[in-house]
């Protein structure tokens, strides 16, 4: 299982690459007519790439709840910027 860390900065830059991706195909999407075969093909894709994303963030998630507590990353609690 990989992780998003310092030690593993590929993950990050996929991320942004995946992101990045998303948005100008939903951007195209939205813009402009395609025809029923692109549009899947266009679709199929913006599913890859969002589960990538998905994955991605589940991943930070999960290491930033290992950083707030090792012994118990489960019982984490989320950050919350409100709280002083």
């Amino acid at each position: 299982m990989s992780t998003i860390s310092p030690e593993n900065p590929d993950k990050v830059a996929e991320f942004e690459q995946s992101l990045d991706e998303l948005e100008k195909l939903v951007s195209r999407m939205e813009d402009s007519e395609m025809g029923l075969d692109e549009s899947l093909k266009s679709f199929e894709r913006g599913v890859a790439l969002y589960r990538n994303c998905q994955s991605a963030l589940e991943q930070a998630e999960l290491r930033v709840r290992q950083l707030l507590d090792p012994a118990k990353p489960e019982s984490a609690e989320p950050f919350d910027p409100d709280t002083p």
